[in-house]
């Protein structure tokens, strides 16, 4: 079982309902649980590729993509995003997840989290979802981090946005 940051002590913790967001607010828990429902989806390594990675960018629009080498995590959150009809990137760069609208200051649990990668002014970064921070780091969910989908810790001072998708009624894109 994979140990988290105070307050949350189990993947398991994350899918109980006291961890919803307040009313009013987009519920990114949907997102949340429907990713770590993937939890442990991982690259094929070698000739091969897992036929579900490749599945999500061909969801996506992006099914010129036929390898579990690219770039997925943008890729895995548009995935999911758009099947439960949430606003998305429609990109597979990480930093295009700030052009979402709205912004959030103070991240709560499954908002989009996203960080610089090599450099801050570099085009490159992760994205992810919010699950927790202490003064070090800030604990995401998201899709390849070490090749799989897991919660991994990323450090505070490369976080450069938190956003949070609306639900939308259809994806006309």
């Amino acid at each position: 079982m994979a140990s988290l940051p105070y307050p949350l002590k189990t993947i398991q913790d994350l899918m109980r309902p006291q961890h919803k967001p307040k009313e009013n607010k987009s519920d990114m828990q949907e997102i949340l649980n429907e990713m770590l429902k993937h939890y442990g989806l991982k690259e094929i390594v070698g000739k091969k590729h897992n036929p579900e990675i490749v599945k999500m960018f061909s969801e996506i629009d992006y099914d010129w993509v036929k390898d579990d080498e690219t770039a997925w995590c943008s890729a895995s959150l548009n995935f999911f995003c758009k099947k439960l009809g949430y606003d998305r990137s429609h990109a597979l760069d990480a930093r295009s997840w700030l052009k979402i609208p709205t912004v959030v200051l103070k991240p709560e649990l499954g908002d989009v989290v996203v960080f610089w990668r090599e450099s801050p002014d570099s085009w490159k970064g992760h994205v992810g979802l919010f699950i927790n921070w202490d003064d070090n780091n800030v604990w995401t969910l998201g899709g390849n981090q070490s090749n799989m989908i897991k919660i991994s810790p990323y450090p505070r001072e490369r976080l450069i946005g938190c956003r949070r998708p609306k639900k939308i009624k259809t994806d006309t894109t």
